[in-house]
């Protein structure tokens, strides 16, 4: 079987790839754009890391140029198609809301044509817990109304139409995952658990948002690629399925953790308001995850976060 993961140097493309390869009947594509969002070093090391295997091949492609995309998709002929790529962050998105549409609206559009044209078995889209924005009721679920507050969630939701529309009448299956703030080893050097890591080393200031009373539906990136990797063999055409831990945790008890796992007494935190565009709580119902993936037993924060401070002192990553 050919497998195409797009956002293959990123964080969930890295760790996907890493689960397929370990299939020996699977050959693996790995196209990313390795654009300077953040460190090329990190992203050309888990692509360095990813070439160790023998049915992983990696093609530097920015999907924005549908000709030369086109072009060395269709010399692979994948069976299934990640679309892991696109434009992360949700702060940046302000500063920059073209970069987004181009990376994740654009990106998408070529993506799901040149899909069309190849006439695949199954197309795996990876969203975002950010389309839900702020609600009242938790767990989130599913058919929850939708409301991105900030560019980049519009643009997660903007794919996702453009995903339904394109393949809905149509033999590909399709399927959309809301992945909830998923962490992990390698993970990306903006995100609030590998910042915090990197501010203890260098003895930086961080800032916690919101006096650190947010909360986050941390999801360890292994659960996330296992599941990803299991949905090869499911039915799951037009099915729309939040990834979460469905167990949030609060900034600061995070705070507490990590510095206990690192055995750092005080660190050089400053407490700040709330940020525009972020959500204050992200708490995702895993309900309709199990009814189709039977029990998931999801990692426990602290073992995540033991394996991926203990990563981040061999590697710097």
């Amino acid at each position: 079987m050919k497998i195409l993961i797009s956002g293959a140097a990123g964080f969930i493309g890295y760790h996907l790839a890493k689960q397929l390869c370990q299939i020996k009947k699977f050959n693996v594509l790995g196209i990313d754009s390795i654009n300077g969002y953040y460190s090329k070093k990190l992203k050309k090391k888990r692509v360095s890391l990813l070439n160790k295997n023998k049915n992983f091949f990696f093609k530097n492609i920015n999907l924005n140029n549908k000709k030369s995309s086109k072009l060395q998709i269709n010399k692979f002929k994948p069976d299934i198609i990640y679309h892991l790529a696109g434009q992360p962050g949700v702060l940046y998105s302000f500063k920059n809301p073209q970069s987004y549409y181009k990376n994740n609206v654009l990106a998408t559009k070529n993506l799901v044509k040149i899909a069309k044209e190849l006439n695949i078995k199954k197309f795996v889209f990876a969203s975002s817990s950010s389309v839900y924005g702020d609600q009242k009721k938790f767990p989130i679920k599913e058919n929850f109304k939708l409301n991105p507050k900030n560019p980049y969630a519009i643009t997660k939701l903007k794919s996702e139409k453009i995903i339904k529309k394109k393949f809905i009448k149509t033999k590909i299956e399709f399927i959309i995952f809301r992945f909830f703030t998923v962490y992990g080893p390698f993970g990306r050097p903006d995100m609030f658990i590998h910042k915090f890591l990197n501010s203890i080393k260098k003895k930086n200031k961080i800032y916690l948002h919101n006096n650190g009373l947010n909360y986050r539906d941390f999801t360890y990136v292994n659960d996330v690629s296992k599941i990803l990797k299991i949905c090869l063999t499911k039915k799951l055409n037009g099915k729309i399925i939040n990834i979460s831990r469905c167990n949030p945790v609060r900034t600061d008890k995070l705070v507490e953790y990590i510095l206990k796992l690192l055995k750092v007494k005080k660190a050089n935190v400053v407490k700040i308001p709330p940020v525009k565009g972020e959500m204050l709580k992200t708490h995702g119902s895993n309900k309709k995850l199990n009814l189709f993936f039977g029990n998931i037993k999801f990692t426990e924060i602290k073992t995540g976060l033991k394996n991926t401070i203990r990563n981040f002192k061999s590697t710097g990553f």
